[in-house]
Parts: structure tokens; sequence; C-alpha cells
């Protein structure tokens, strides 16, 4: 497989039909005019160049789309003759970026969760399977909730709503340290020690009676109010006397303050976050029922990857197989395995038509050069192109395909900002439809400089956040992750741009802010 960065010296770009005006769809493409130094190209730029100079004189080329659902780019692959990939068997354009990501969450909410398991039968939704096809990796008795244990259930998604088990707190308690009292004062110390937490109920107090009671001890009965040890003195006679007035109730949480049993306290589609299981423990839970999470499978193509060492001889580091994993698991995946493929058609498509998983992650093979397998295995799979190019940059050459049994697969294409880009637009909205995730809120903030645009399509672009502003990073080529490494989010820039000030959509990255002021220092900024 080769990747852009990587093209031969004298190899000519991968030109595909274009609709009306707009840019040269399936290979990725140049920065734009005035981008800064540090945007690597994501090719030699001649269809850039083309969609800028001459868009008309392209026009002529255009071919009808063929129709497809509202929405989607859905077409079978099949019907491209065998072992031919489908854009040269007909003619597409990309998919807007936000209706491919649309495109993904639909096709996620349809499917919904679901794993293999034993005995599972071999027919999916279009019949049985074909012989040489996907077999069917769904299975319709296997339960839509799991009982997980709350050690195990960070991540996972509430199947049902959580209710509680018991009235929180569960009896009256003290919110404070100091002095359990009865009736007015000042009051008589009773001799006994302190009541603590954890420990049985002491005897009711008397009126004009005082006790030692700690933080989250149970209040004696007839107990009128809790006075703090700040605000209390003792005398020589065995007298405790308040500083302070002393209010019924005060300092003392009541038994169902928080909640009643049966109250619900999270919706079903609720992430399990350590607060959602500090909660979970604290109404009374074991386990959780959780919906299952998604399981991905990630193949990384390409005979020019290395696993260690230095680039050399035309070869070059994996860089995404170390990132696609832990980068799928923030997204609420379970990544069954990471496997480097060379650039062999037959051993990817036994990868595809084999794989366990609910989606298939493919980095690399999506365009169409002379090793670029994904469309054809695709076909031969008999998958059904939900996306087939993304009006995006970079990453346009990503695609979504459902394969046979309610799985899908994500292409990525090989470079590595290229292949954030798609996970962000295909993998992630897909993900969280399957894992049964409430949608993300979108948010937008404005743009502190000027952030150069695609003409026609839509542009991701690193940013940090600097107080109400987000600033756009330099090291945002194709190929590059310096600028990414550095950033809080991606800024969703629209067709030609953004000026100073403008307000745009931030997509957040599955982790946490920059965690000081200087964590971004060595960061280049446009």
């Amino acid at each position: 497989m080769t990747h852009p960065q990587q093209r031969a010296a004298g190899t000519g770009p991968v030109i595909r039909p274009v609709t009306g005006s707009g840019p040269v769809a399936g290979a990725e493409t140049g920065a734009e005019p005035g981008a800064t130094s540090g945007a690597e190209p994501e090719s030699d730029g001649v269809d850039e160049a083309l969609a800028l100079v001459a868009p008309r004189t392209l026009a002529h080329r255009t071919a009808s789309p063929r129709s497809a659902p509202p929405g989607t780019a859905s077409v079978r692959a099949e019907d491209s003759p065998a072992g031919v990939p489908r854009a040269k068997a007909e003619r597409h354009r990309a998919t807007p970026w936000p209706d491919a990501r649309d495109v993904a969450t639909r096709a996620g909410a349809h499917t919904g969760p679901a794993h293999p398991g034993p005995g599972h039968p071999t027919t999916g939704p279009s019949g049985p399977a074909r012989p040489g096809s996907s077999p069917d990796h769904r299975d319709p008795e296997r339960p839509r909730r799991h009982a997980t244990p709350l050690g195990q259930a960070l991540g996972h998604v509430l199947a049902e709503p959580l209710r509680a088990l018991t009235d929180l707190p569960s009896f009256d308690t003290s919110a404070m340290d100091g002095w359990a009292v009865a009736g007015p004062g000042p009051w008589a110390i009773r001799d006994e020690g302190a009541v603590l937490a954890g420990h049985a109920s002491a005897t009711a107090l008397e009126d004009g009676t005082a006790v030692r009671i700690a933080t989250g001890a149970r209040v004696p009965p007839e107990t009128t109010a809790v006075v703090r040890s700040e605000h209390s003195r003792t005398d020589a006679g065995g007298h405790m006397h308040a500083r302070r007035e002393v209010v019924p109730g005060q300092d003392i949480r009541p038994r169902g303050q928080e909640c009643r049993s049966g109250d619900q306290l999270l919706p079903a589609g609720t992430p399990v976050t350590p607060a959602v299981l500090g909660l979970a423990a604290a109404a009374g839970y074991d386990e959780l029922p959780t919906l299952p999470r998604p399981r991905v499978e990630i193949l990384v193509l390409g005979d020019e990857l290395l696993t260690a060492g230095l680039p050399h001889d035309g070869l070059i580091r994996d860089a995404l197989g170390p990132m696609l994993g832990p980068w799928l698991n923030t997204l609420g995946a379970d990544v069954l395995a990471t496997r480097r493929i060379g650039d062999d058609a037959d051993a990817l498509r036994a990868a595809v038509i084999g794989s366990p998983a609910d989606l298939v992650i493919t980095t690399g093979g999506t365009a169409a050069g002379p090793v670029d397998h994904v469309h054809p295995v695709l076909a031969q799979a008999g998958a059904a192109l939900l996306v087939d190019g993304v009006k995006v940059r970079p990453g346009h050459p990503m695609l979504l395909a459902r394969l046979e049994g309610g799985r899908h697969l994500v292409g990525l294409p090989g470079n590595p900002l290229a292949a954030i880009s798609g996970l962000l637009t295909l993998a992630e909205p897909l993900l969280r439809a399957l894992a049964g995730a409430p949608a993300s809120t979108p948010y937008r903030a404005a743009v502190r400089d000027e952030v150069h645009g695609h003409p026609h399509d839509t542009r991701l672009v690193p940013v940090v956040h600097r107080g109400d502003q987000v600033v756009p990073l330099h090291y945002n080529g194709p190929a590059m992750l310096r600028g990414i490494a550095a950033a809080d989010g991606m800024a969703v820039v629209p067709p030609g741009g953004a000026r100073p000030g403008d307000v745009l959509e931030i997509l957040d990255l599955p982790w946490p802010v920059s965690p000081a002021p200087g964590a971004a220092q060595g960061a280049c900024f446009t």
C-alpha cells in the first residue's frame, strides 16, 4: 500500500471524476492557498489546483450519481464488476461532512450492539449467508443488557434507569463532628463514649443531655440537633454550652434527604463515569445493568510499516497501530485486537469476513492505487457502501460500509491526521450509537486567528483553548501528529475558511483538556 508521504517519484495523482464544479474526489488534496508552511499537502496538489483554477473544464466529465436514499450514499458494492473498485465502475460524489456523521449515527442506531455468542445462527437481515460471504455475527438471542460488576462498569452505558435500592441516607446521620443534643441547653454530658460512624445507635437522649458524635454516625433517638465542635465549649461541671443559637434539625442529614427507595437517579443511556459508580454504590448496587460495549478490530494495512526502530530504506513507523486502540477505548469500544496486514488482498478479505467484531477499522487502502484493496474486498464481501468519500480535509477518502450480519467497517486513510479525521467523522458517531450512548452536545467557540479553508470542503483543524477562544495549531497536515498531540479539540472550519472572531463548532477529543497552562508551550500556532 502506498501512503501519500511515500509516493514514488514519477507516479501521478489518482484523479476521480467530480460532480459539478466541486473538487476532484478520491485523492487527499493539498494545503490551501495561504496555508502555513507546516501544513503538509495531502497529495501532490494537482487535483487541488484543478479544483481551484479550472472547475468548469472538468464539469463535462461529471456523470449523474446513482440515486440513493436521502442523506446517504448507500450503494451495493457488488454492483461493480468483480474485483473492480466501485469508484472506477461508476461516478460518485463525496458525502458532505455533516451528512456523513448523520449516516454513521443512523447506521449505529439501527444496528445496536451485538456480539457473537456460542451457537449463534448465520442468517442475517437479508437471509442466509452466501458461500464465501461474511457470516452473520449477530446473535438474536443475546441479551441486550449485561449485569456488570461495579469494578468493571466504568465506560459502559446504562441499559436501564438507575433507581435507588434504599433511602439515601438510610437513617438520620450527623453531618458534622460535634455533640448530639436533646432539648434546650446547657446540656449535661453523658459519660458514655462518642457515637461513631458504622457502630450501633446509642440509646435515646433525654432532654438536657449531650453526647459526642462523629460525622456520618447515626444520631441517637430524640436528638434535637447537632452542635459543631467549634461552636461549643465545656465547663468544669460537666456541661456543654453552645456558642451560637441552636436550631432544631441543624447539621442532621435526615433519612431520604437525597432520595427515597425507588426514585430514578439516572436515565437509561447514561455513560458510567466514576461519579456514577459512586452513586450506584451508595444506592446499594453491586453490579449495574449495562449495554454491551461495541467490539472493534483494527486492521493496519501496508508493507511499508515498521513496528520498532527508525524509518529506513523507504519504510516508515506505524503511528496508527499504537494510537487507534487506546483512542477507540476512550470512545467506549472493546478493542479485540490490532492486526497488521501487508498489501495482500486475500489476507484482507479473510480478516474482514472472519472478524467477530461489530466494527472493523482499516487504515489506508481506501483510494484507487495498485495496492489499495479495500474497495475490491468490500465488493467481494457483499458489503453496502454507506459513505464513500467525505467532503472534508484531511481525510477525504474515508468510507463506511455495512457488512453482512449487521456489522460495519470504517475505512480510514493511511495518513495519521487524516485517519483521526475519519475517527471523528465516522467511527465516533457510529460507536456512540452502537453503545446506546446519547449524542454528544456540540459546542461552539470563537477562533482567535484566521484559519484558511478549503474552497469546497469542510476542514478539521487542531486547536487549543485560550480563555473563551480557540487558537488553531500549526503542523496540521494530513501526515502530521505534532499539532493534534498538543490539541484540546478540532475546529470545524467551513468551506472558504474562518476569520478572527468567527464562531466555529468544536469537536472535543476524548481526553482531558490541557492540564496545565504550560502544557502546549511546545506547540506551534498558525
